[in-house]
């Protein structure tokens, strides 16, 4: 057996606890994190309070203890892909990123450009539309690309293409132009039919290879493109990118594993693989002039995520800089890389999904794995968490080319500055391609030159803002952090993005410091009201750090925590921690409006340890004894995170669900679980749906499941992960205006519980 496998200690008592959390900021400290600040009400009593725990229990060993926990869950990787996670070098110089470069005709002040993917809030109204847009150019962004979204061709038009009037098209452009960016649109052409190709018949995951359209298609599809930047330059917009990745079809023009063709646009030599894109820059150059700014998105390297190994075929970075000469030659005005797959194409943009299992670095959504030091010719950059994973491709492209190369995935300044100033400053890339940091805090880039990196919403990773369902099963595209996302201007949020001042000012009592409660604690402050948050326990942040021990560093819980504390700072929220608020507390305070934000309770334990069996809740894994055979009852999206977490400490895992097995994961993103859950298979873990345990043995378990008969397994531990049961009996009988946000209304996830902290608070 191996004993607290986990960065927490999860001592028992307010003092050592808040001792503990202490000694974890120190770790942090050491680590190059920066601790979370104290609220400016309660700034002196935390500082009294935490020096009055570390002196009772934070002992120089076990500060030592704790430390070395800290650094053994940044070490829980296993052989394959090993990761450095101490790259985050506090030197804030920034001054490579905030330099000027030329794309085109246009002059930019600095390297962080929004990209087009994602952005398909112009199927909302126009006000979303325009305040989207035009909210990343106010908080500092000058280039920003919106995706494909209008009927540009006239021989091959978008199956997603939205019917929007001219005027309003009209209006996102001069939005963002006055409010001092640039706005460039993304031509696609993917998912389209052709004489040997069709698409709707078409198995899962196939595209158009170049030899599906005869010579007369390929000219139209060329027509349809340079006609349709002659489009978008008429109303207004300021440059065009060519989509030649992916499924697209310009990319299959560019492989040697869908291009057959015998004729001028065979792969018979690089000039003609170039050579159905490069018509399309030189023909828009000719219609448009040739000071309109094309840029061109490509695959910069390839791999065979389906066949994994098998990569004959794939386009190697060497091929891909003829290519990019031969595009340059043709009059591109920037180059756009990023990666290559053939499956998953999510993982062209959001490679960070290959890192999403904790201690399985590498997972596909195959449940087979990466080996970065061989697959991808060995060329990425891939042992810092994903973070500039495909530095070292752009800057062999960069190497060929005179003109700028951009990259894309988890390209993130504010979350490394010296690595990504030196990235530049080195001559790697010319410009990132961002989205999900710029989605998650518009004014990423302002408070970036400011310096005030701590007042940066964070991107945690989690892919919700992605094609995402929620747990209706309907699709959206949330951020787990900005609430806003796609439910401004619609029934949550009529009033837009951002929060509309309080009417009145009231005095709004918050009970709970988890995300829910400190998300409505923000909101509500913002807003102009008079808000004390109130948390029993003598920390903040509720169950994300636990999160974050059990999830390892990749979803950046930590920096999630700490941003919420310091809104509370930032916002004047009065916060009192160590304190349990009772009915008489609220009677005594008498606050105009309560937000109960107090999280889910545990269901009781219906199982009792037998011999060598323990049963223990999740609660408890980091302190208790776990065995080496592991059975999770319960199948949300904690429970995988336990399993995950497990096995990466070398457990034996089977998992016991209430549920069928398409609820397997539910909370988790679709994205993460396309990775996370093949892996689990893969390593061995046996989920028996819609089950039980009938019977703890000594040593065994007794499953009753769909197999219509008793089965007896091996296990030492026993984790009871059940879903959390709402827990809002404080509210009871209670005569003042009041919600329940959060777990303690509706237990789901992270990001539920942010937002319906802010949806409350906006109400208030």
């Amino acid at each position: 057996m191996e004993k607290k496998i986990s960065r927490r200690d999860f001592l028992k008592g307010g003092a050592a606890l808040a001792a503990t959390t202490a000694i974890l900021d120190l770790a942090a400290c050491a680590n190059g994190e920066t601790p979370p600040p104290a609220t400016t009400a309660a700034a002196e009593t935390k500082a009294a309070e935490t020096e009055a725990a570390v002196t009772e229990a934070a002992t120089e060993a076990a500060k030592e203890e704790a430390s070395k926990a800290v650094e053994t869950v940044k070490a829980v990787v296993s052989e394959l892909n090993p990761q450095d996670y101490d790259f985050r070098s506090t030197d804030s110089d920034l001054s490579a990123v905030f330099s000027p470069w030329k794309f085109g005709g246009l002059n930019l002040t600095h390297r962080m450009v929004k990209s087009a993917a994602g952005s398909d809030t112009q199927r909302g109204s126009v006000e979303e539309a325009v305040e989207y847009y035009s909210a990343f150019a106010k908080g500092g962004v000058e280039m920003v690309w919106v995706e494909d979204f209008l009927a540009f061709g006239e021989n091959f038009p978008s199956g997603r293409a939205a019917k929007i009037e001219d005027t309003h098209v009209k209006e996102v452009i001069e939005g963002v132009h006055a409010a001092g960016g640039y706005i460039g649109y993304q031509l696609s052409c993917m998912g389209r039919s052709f004489s040997g190709f069709d698409a709707a018949t078409a198995p899962q995951y196939a595209s158009a290879f170049a030899e599906h359209l005869t010579l007369d298609e390929v000219k139209k599809v060329q027509e349809d493109f340079i006609k349709g930047a002659k489009k978008m330059q008429d109303l207004g917009f300021d440059a065009v990118e060519i989509n030649a990745a992916g499924n697209n079809i310009g990319q299959a023009f560019f492989s040697r594993q869908r291009n057959h063709r015998d004729d001028e646009y065979g792969p018979q030599s690089f000039e003609n693989r170039a050579r159905f894109v490069g018509e399309i820059i030189s023909g828009i150059k000719e219609l448009c002039g040739k000071d309109f700014p094309v840029q061109v998105l490509l695959n910069g390297i390839e791999e065979n995520d389906i066949n994994i190994g098998e990569s004959d075929l794939s386009t190697t970075v060497e091929e891909n800089c003829k290519i990019c000469k031969a595009l340059e030659d043709f009059g591109a005005d920037a180059l756009h890389v990023r990666l290559g797959v053939f499956r998953m194409h999510v993982c062209q943009f959001a490679s960070d999904l290959y890192f999403t299992g904790n201690g399985i670095i590498g997972t596909t959504a195959n449940g087979t794995r990466f080996d970065f030091s061989r697959h991808f010719e060995g060329k990425l950059l891939a042992n810092h968490d994903a973070y500039g994973m495909m530095l070292n491709v752009a800057k062999e492209i960069k190497q060929a080319v005179s003109i700028p190369v951009g990259t894309v995935t988890c390209m993130n300044p504010a979350y490394a500055p010296k690595f990504f100033n030196d990235a530049i400053a080195d001559g790697m890339c010319d410009f990132f391609i961002m989205n999900r940091p710029l989605t998650v805090d518009t004014e990423y880039v302002n408070k970036l030159r400011e310096k005030r990196l701590d007042e940066i919403a964070p991107c945690t990773r989690c892919m919700h803002c992605h094609f995402d369902y929620d747990e209706e099963g309907k699709m959206y595209e949330h951020c787990r952090v900005n609430a806003a996302t796609q439910r401004a201007w619609h029934e949550d949020m009529p009033e837009g993005a951002i929060p509309a001042p309080a009417a009145e000012k009231k005095k709004v009592m918050v009970i709970g410091g988890g995300p829910a409660g400190l998300e409505a604690a923000r909101i509500a402050a913002e807003r102009g009201h008079d808000v004390t948050l109130y948390e029993k326990n003598g920390f903040l942040g509720g169950l994300l750090t636990f999160a974050e021990a059990i999830k390892g560093p990749h979803e950046n819980l930590g920096d999630l925590r700490n941003y919420l504390i310091r809104q509370q700072e930032l916002k004047g929220v009065n916060v009192k921690t160590g304190t349990e608020v009772s009915a008489d507390l609220i009677k005594s305070e008498a606050p105009d409006y309560v937000v109960l934000a107090t999280g889910g309770k545990r269901p009781e334990l219906e199982l009792s340890s037998k011999g060598a069996t323990s049963v223990i809740s999740i609660d408890d894994i980091a302190s208790a004894d776990i065995g080496d055979n592991v059975t999770i009852i319960g199948g949300n999206a904690q429970a995988v995170d336990a399993a995950q977490y497990l096995i990466a400490h070398g457990k034996h895992v089977t998992m016991v669900s209430p549920e069928g097995k398409e609820r397997l994961d539910k909370g988790q993103s679709q994205w993460v679980k396309q990775f996370t859950i093949p892996m689990l298979y893969a390593n061995g873990m046996r989920l028996w749906p819609n089950a039980s345990i009938k019977e703890v043995q000594d040593g065994r378990i007794v499953i009753d499941g769909e197999t219509g008969c008793d089965v007896v397994i091996d296990c030492n531990t026993v984790i009871d992960a059940r879903d959390m049961l709402p827990n809002t009996s404080l509210l009871d009988g209670l005569d003042i205006p009041s919600i329940a946000v959060g777990d303690c209304n509706k237990p789901f996830n992270i990001a539920e519980a942010i937002a319906a902290g802010n949806i409350a608070a906006r109400k208030i």
